[in-house]
């Protein structure tokens, strides 16, 4: 599952326009939906879309996505004006295409211990609250971004407490694998 989960997005469509266009019809309107990002962006490895549509912000889009006087998505994104961001108004601000260029990246790629007092991520932070004064105010944005620095600080020592129990687990001989027939499925349901 793991595998399957990266290889899927890494060896067939990463950097091809058709993972957010449609191939034959080549339609920013249609890029510019947060289902777009859903194509690779959700289940077991990597929850965004999960955490954006339960959030305030997707609820917000779900709500509203069918009505263009809410989230007209002919418009540019530098132009738009919609009820609630969606993925690519705060990822590709401006119509950039690296959407990394607006991430905080928590825990990507083993970057969950990063020294965020670095000026790199002074810069990003920094970013990302002027992105969210679109619509808040920078106090509001500063303490969320703390609020998720916490969140990701404890659960790294959940993550750490819970590596430890199984090496103890291991070490006892109790290691053994799930039966098959009680073990969760590709998304991690069970």
């Amino acid at each position: 599952g793991d595998t399957a989960g990266c290889t899927f997005c890494h060896t067939s469509p990463e950097e091809r326009c058709s993972t957010c266009h449609q191939r034959h019809l080549f339609n920013p309107a249609v890029a510019r939906k947060s289902e777009q990002c859903k194509t690779c962006h959700w289940g077991k490895d990597h929850r965004d879309w999960e955490a954006y549509d339960i959030s305030i912000h997707g609820t917000v889009y779900q709500v509203n996505k069918w009505d263009p006087t809410q989230f007209d998505m002919s418009k540019k994104l530098a132009d738009a004006d919609y009820v609630g961001p969606t993925c690519q108004y705060c990822h590709m601000r401006g119509g950039h295409h690296n959407v990394q260029r607006l991430s905080t990246v928590y825990t990507s790629m083993g970057m969950s211990n990063a020294d965020r007092g670095a000026p790199l991520w002074k810069e990003k932070r920094d970013t990302w609250v002027s992105v969210c004064d679109d619509c808040h105010s920078p106090r509001f944005a500063r303490e969320n971004l703390q609020a998720m620095d916490e969140a990701c600080k404890d659960a790294g020592l959940k993550y750490t407490e819970t590596f430890k129990v199984a090496e103890n687990l291991m070490l006892d001989g109790m290691g053994e694998p799930m039966p098959k027939d009680l073990a969760p499925d590709w998304s991690g349901q069970h």
